[in-house]
């Protein structure tokens, strides 16, 4: 059986992921792992959960990244309150969400299932375990899973 690969999967493609971050540090190591990645990767940033809301929303008129990495721990609106946003909006829901953040604490973790994130990942602290992170959600995100149609 023979699949057509989606868009995520070609190598040719570029892959749009919008990284919801405010640590400087975590900023530049994320920039580096997919600047190494095989996949061709634009990597946009804002820093805080209110520009991230403001991001999607003009995006949401036009194209919409293929992929959300969003801290939990977010000046402004938090990062589950961001992931709350996108589901409750019919055009954004079907974005996969992967909070990225340092909290290793169970209510974390339920809260942001509870608000439907498609994976919850705790930061490493070693740089090259970063990479290896970043590593593996492109192997899996990207040429693996098949992501949902965003509606028009």
């Amino acid at each position: 059986m023979h699949e057509t690969p989606s868009p995520q999967s070609s190598s040719n493609d570029e892959i749009d992921i919008l990284l919801v971050e405010d640590n400087p540090g975590d900023i530049r190591l994320t920039q580096e792992a997919f600047n190494s990645a095989k996949q061709k990767v634009a990597l946009q940033t804002v820093t805080n959960g209110d520009d991230a809301v403001e991001f999607l929303r003009q995006s949401a008129d036009n194209e919409l990244p293929d992929l959300i990495l969003l801290d939990l721990n977010l000046p402004g609106r938090d990062g589950c309150e961001v992931l709350e946003m996108i589901r409750d909006n019919p055009r954004l829901k079907p974005l996969p969400v992967l909070v990225l953040t340092s909290s290793e604490a169970e209510e974390d973790i339920a809260r942001c299932y509870d608000a439907r994130a498609n994976a919850y990942l705790t930061k490493p602290t070693d740089p090259d375990e970063f990479i290896s992170l970043v590593d593996i959600l492109e192997r899996f995100w990207v040429e693996q899973a098949r992501l949902p149609p965003i509606p028009t």
